[in-house]
C-alpha cells in the first residue's frame, strides 16, 4: 500500500508515473521516447555518452524534499517531511520493479512505424538509471545499496541532489557514476528566494556539500538552472562556488516553463539558448580552469568542463 497521499498518487499516475514501492516510482523521460523513434536524444547522451533509449528515470523519495523550489515542475504543495515513515522499499526489488515498469511503459511503441527496432530491443534492459525524477534521493537511507545494485548490473547511476544532506554525501558508498549537485543561486539571499528551503542552515549545508564534492572520487557535476531576470546575476559569485566544489563539469541550463512551475512563474522566466550561453561565458570570465565544451540548443543547455 502506497504511503503517498491518494490525491497525489492519482495526479502523478495521470502524468504517467508508475509506482514501484511505497515511496518510489519511475516515469519514462520524453527523450527516451524520442530516441526510440530516432527523433533526438537527451543532452546527457551528447555530453556523457549514455544511451537515452536505455535510461530509466526513477525516484525513491517521490514526495520528500527539504526545498520548495519555485522552478520545480513537481507539485511541491504535496511535499512532506524529510523522514520516510514505515518500512523502506528494498533496493534490489526496486530495480527489478523499475525494469518491469519501464518495459510496460514502452510496450506501446511496438506498433509504431517510426520505431527503431534495435533500440526497442535494447531498451528492454536499461543500462542507465537517473535517480532524479522527484524528491531528494539522499533522504533515502538505502541510497548506497541502490547504487550498488545498479552497478552490479553493469549499469550506470546518476544521482541529482540538492546538497542539503552533506553527511550522507560524505559517507555515500559506493558512489554513483555521476554525482550532481544543484546550484540554483549565487548567494544566500537568492537561494532563500528561489529554493525556499524548509530547513535551517540550508545555505550552509549546501556549501558544505560543495566542499565535499571536491573530494569525491567519481565524475562530479554542478547544475545551474537559469531563471531569466532572477538568478542570472553575479557570475563572479557562481564562479567562486564552482571553485569551491571543483567539479569535472558544470551544466548551465535554462529553466523550462513546464508542469507545476507554471503556477508559480511566467514564461518570460525561461531564457533562450543564446542567453544561457551568454551567461555561461560571463561565468567563464572568472573561471580560468574551465572552458565551454559542448551545448545542446534544443535543451537550452551549455556544458562547461575543466580545461
Amino acid at each position: 500500500m502506497s504511503k503517498i497521499k491518494p490525491e497525489l498518487k492519482k495526479l502523478l499516475e495521470n502524468q504517467q508515473y508508475a509506482f514501484i514501492g511505497s515511496h518510489s516510482a519511475v516515469k519514462i523521460c520524453a527523450w527516451t521516447k524520442k530516441s526510440l523513434l530516432d527523433e533526438g536524444v537527451c543532452y546527457k547522451e551528447k555530453f556523457y555518452g549514455i544511451s537515452s533509449h536505455r535510461c530509466c528515470q526513477l525516484s525513491t523519495t517521490v514526495n520528500h524534499c527539504q526545498n520548495r523550489c519555485i522552478f520545480c515542475w513537481r507539485p511541491t504543495q504535496y511535499t512532506e517531511g524529510i523522514d520516510i515513515k514505515g518500512k523502506l522499499d528494498d533496493p534490489k526489488k526496486l530495480i527489478d520493479k523499475a525494469i518491469k515498469a519501464q518495459q510496460k511503459q514502452i510496450s506501446g511503441f511496438g506498433g509504431n512505424k517510426k520505431l527503431n527496432k534495435k533500440k526497442f530491443k535494447e531498451a528492454q534492459i536499461p543500462n542507465q538509471f537517473a535517480i532524479s525524477l522527484s524528491g531528494e534521493p539522499t533522504l533515502y537511507p538505502k541510497l548506497g545499496e541502490l547504487i550498488n545494485e545498479i552497478l552490479k548490473r553493469d549499469a550506470t547511476a546518476y544521482v541529482v541532489s540538492n546538497g542539503l544532506c552533506p553527511d550522507v554525501l560524505a559517507d555515500l558508498h559506493p558512489l554513483p557514476t555521476n554525482m550532481y549537485l544543484s546550484l540554483d543561486a549565487p548567494n544566500k539571499e537568492l537561494f532563500r528566494k528561489i529554493d525556499q528551503s524548509q530547513i535551517k542552515d540550508a545555505w550552509e549545508k549546501l556549501n558544505k556539500s560543495l566542499e565535499i564534492l571536491k573530494k569525491l572520487n567519481t565524475k562530479t557535476v554542478l547544475r545551474i538552472t537559469v531563471l531569466k531576470g532572477l538568478n542570472d546575476v553575479h557570475p563572479e559569485q557562481y564562479a567562486s562556488l564552482i571553485k569551491k566544489a571543483s567539479p569535472d563539469f558544470v551544466e548551465v541550463k535554462a529553466y523550462m516553463f513546464v508542469g507545476a512551475s507554471r503556477q508559480r512563474l511566467t514564461i518570460d522566466r525561461m531564457p533562450r539558448h543564446h542567453e544561457v550561453k551568454a551567461f555561461s561565458k560571463d561565468i567563464l570570465k572568472h573561471l580560468k580552469e574551465y572552458k565551454l565544451k559542448d551545448e545542446k540548443k534544443e535543451s537550452r543547455v551549455v556544458l562547461l568542463a575543466k580545461d
